[in-house]
């Protein structure tokens, strides 16, 4: 991802800011400027959506084997979270036991760092998903 991209798509990032087309009322995540469904007739009417945060596992899969950034992290689990709003988001699943993980576990949106740039460098941070214990 390019340095302007990085920072063109923090507030979606660290808000889990979408948007929602005023013609159909579908809403998209990441963020885009015409909805696929309605086309033409949604420009200019896309608004800033943001996503309660809760949703639920749809698929995922446990990494055994990481690149060498997330090596002290293996195993861990990348799964495609579909929200309360309908959106799919691929995220990180962290907090839990990979042994707990199933298809339409809940889970909530959280903020946690993603990584960092050398040893004095930037931190990112980003979206990860933890359970919600019911």
């Amino acid at each position: 991802m390019t340095v302007a991209r990085f920072w063109r798509e923090n507030s979606a990032r660290y808000n889990l800011v979408g948007v929602k087309c005023g013609n159909c009322g579908k809403v998209f995540f990441p963020p885009r400027t015409i909805c696929p469904e309605c086309r033409r007739l949604s420009i200019g009417k896309m608004e800033p959506y943001k996503l309660r945060g809760d949703g639920e596992v749809f698929t995922f899969s446990i990494v055994h084997d990481a690149p060498s950034q997330l090596e002290l992290q293996k195993p861990y689990i990348m799964a495609i979270i579909e929200m309360a709003e309908g959106v799919r988001i691929t995220a990180q699943i962290i907090d839990c036991d990979p042994a707990e993980v199933h298809i339409g576990m809940k889970v909530r949106a959280t903020m946690r760092k993603i990584r960092e740039e050398g040893a004095s460098g930037i931190i990112h941070y980003g979206y990860k998903f933890i359970p919600i214990n019911k």
